[in-house]
C-alpha cells in the first residue's frame, strides 16, 4: 500500500525558465517513486526533466510575466486535462505568488493549503519581509528603502559599502532586462545608478547591509507547516558549496542540527500564520555570530530532497499527504545526509558520503535524466566559451530538443530553445 494517495495527481507549476533546475526532478522523482500520477507544466523542451520516467504529462506553461487571468486560464486547461482534483505545487516564485491568489477560484480542480491569499506575496517580497522580521523578532540585515537616486548613494554610504541591492519582488524583473535579483555594489554612484532603473525593473529597490560569507555561515531551513500549522518534514542544513562561489545557490549541501535555526524558522512561520511549503535562507554574522534571515520563499527550495528522513518524508510528500487528509508517517531525521548538484559540484559528487547523499540529477531507478543533463551541460558551457572567445552579433543556434524516453500519450510539444540564465530559482 502506497504512503500517499495514488488516487489523487500532483501538478507541478514552474513559470521561470530554468532548464537546469533540478528542485522540479526532485519533487517528480519523489511524487512519482510514490505511485502519484505527475503532470508538469513547465517549460522543459531543453531540461533533462522531461526525460524522467516519472513523468505522466508534460503540459506548456504561462508565459514569464503572465497575468494572473493568464495564469488560471492554463491551470483549467490542465485540470480539464487531468480530470480529477490533483495537488498543485508551485516550484517558483511567480508560480507560489499566482497559486496563492487564485486558490478559491481553482477550488476544487486544485488542492492547496489553506492560508490568506495574499500571504505567500508578502513573504517574498523583500521590502515586507524585512519588516515581517522585526515584527516577529527574527533577526534581518539592516535594510533601507531609498526614495531617490540621491537618497540611494547616501543610504549606501550609511549602510557600509560594500552593500547589498535587491529589488523587492524579483520575479517581475523583464527578461533580457540585465538586472539581477540581488547585486553586491561597491560604491555609492553604483547605487545612484542602479535606482535611476526601478521603473525599468518593476519593484522597489532595497539596499541591505553585507553580511560576508564565510566557513560555517550560510545555512537553510526546509519545512511543510500542516493544517495546524505545525512543522512538519524538512530540516536545517548548512550550505557548503555555493555555485557562484559564495552568493549563489547551494551546490553541496548537508543536513546539520541547529536548535537556533530551527526556532527562527518556528517563531516566523507561527507568527505569520503560514501554511505549506517554505525555504528559508539564513547568514551568520561574523560580529555576534546570530543568524539572520535573507530570504523567505514561499515553495520548495531547489535542494529539499536533502531533508528526507527514515519514512522517507519530504516537503512535496507532506504537501500531498496533508492535502489529502493523510497522516503523516514519524519518521527519523538523517543528519549528515547530503545533497550534490553534479554540474556545480562534480568532484563532490565522487567523494565518500558515510551518512547517505542525493544527487541532483542522477538516480539509479532514473538515469536518463542524468545522461540528459551532462549532454545539455556540456553543450551549454562549450556555448559559453565561444562566445567568450568569440563574440559576435550572430546568436548561437538552439541546441537539439532533449528525446523522451518511450511513448507516453498526450506529451505536449514545447517550443525549443537553451536559457541563457544560470540562475536557479532558489538558493
Amino acid at each position: 500500500m502506497s504512503l500517499l494517495d495514488d488516487q489523487v495527481p500532483a501538478v507541478l507549476l514552474r513559470i521561470d525558465r530554468n532548464p537546469f533546475h533540478h528542485g522540479t526532478l526532485g519533487a517528480v522523482r519523489s511524487l512519482g517513486r510514490a505511485g502519484v500520477e505527475v503532470h508538469v507544466v513547465a517549460d522543459t523542451a531543453d531540461s533533462p526533466v522531461r526525460t524522467s520516467r516519472f513523468v505522466r504529462q508534460l503540459h506548456p506553461p504561462p508565459a514569464p510575466g503572465a497575468a494572473l487571468a493568464d495564469i488560471a486560464a492554463v491551470l483549467r486547461q490542465v485540470a480539464s486535462r487531468v480530470a480529477r482534483p490533483a495537488v498543485l505545487i508551485p516550484l517558483d516564485d511567480a508560480s507560489a505568488l499566482a497559486a496563492g491568489r487564485l486558490r478559491e477560484e481553482l477550488a476544487p480542480a486544485y488542492l492547496l493549503p489553506q492560508q490568506p491569499g495574499t500571504l505567500p506575496a508578502r513573504v517574498a517580497d523583500k521590502a515586507r519581509l524585512a519588516e515581517m522580521c522585526a515584527a516577529s523578532g527574527v533577526p534581518h540585515p539592516p535594510t533601507l528603502i531609498p526614495d531617490g537616486a540621491a537618497e540611494a548613494a547616501a543610504a549606501a554610504r550609511r549602510l557600509g559599502l560594500p552593500v547589498v541591492a535587491k529589488w523587492s519582488r524579483p520575479w517581475l524583473l523583464p527578461a533580457g532586462s540585465g538586472l539581477r535579483s540581488t547585486v553586491l555594489l561597491r560604491s555609492a554612484a553604483q547605487a545612484r545608478e542602479l535606482f535611476l532603473r526601478s521603473g525599468e525593473a518593476g519593484s522597489p529597490l532595497l539596499l541591505q547591509a553585507f553580511l560576508p560569507p564565510g566557513p560555517d555561515r550560510d545555512w537553510f531551513f526546509h519545512g511543510y507547516a500542516d493544517r495546524t500549522g505545525a512543522l512538519r518534514a524538512g530540516g536545517p542544513g548548512r550550505k557548503q558549496l555555493a555555485w557562484p562561489r559564495g552568493a549563489g545557490l547551494t551546490a553541496v549541501g548537508r543536513w546539520t542540527p541547529n536548535p537556533q535555526v530551527q526556532a527562527l524558522a518556528e517563531r516566523l512561520t507561527g507568527g505569520l500564520g503560514y501554511r505549506g511549503i517554505f525555504d528559508l535562507d539564513f547568514r551568520r554574522g561574523a560580529g555576534t555570530g546570530g543568524y539572520h534571515l535573507l530570504d523567505f520563499n514561499p515553495r520548495p527550495g531547489a535542494q529539499f530532497r536533502l531533508f528526507t528522513d527514515s519514512a522517507g518524508l519530504d516537503v512535496v510528500r507532506a504537501l500531498h499527504l496533508d492535502l489529502t487528509h493523510r497522516p503523516l508517517p514519524d519518521g527519523v531525521p538523517r543528519p549528515g545526509r547530503e545533497f550534490v548538484v553534479e554540474n556545480y559540484a562534480p568532484l563532490a559528487a565522487l567523494r565518500p558520503a558515510p551518512r547517505g547523499r542525493e544527487l541532483a540529477w542522477h538516480a539509479a531507478d532514473d538515469p536518463a535524466p542524468g545522461r540528459a543533463m551532462r549532454a545539455l551541460w556540456a553543450r551549454h558551457v562549450a556555448g559559453r566559451i565561444a562566445g567568450r572567445l568569440h563574440p559576435g552579433p550572430a546568436p548561437a543556434a538552439p541546441p537539439a530538443p532533449l528525446p523522451v524516453p518511450g511513448p507516453r500519450a498526450g506529451v505536449a510539444a514545447l517550443p525549443h530553445g537553451l536559457s541563457d540564465d544560470e540562475k536557479a530559482s532558489s538558493c
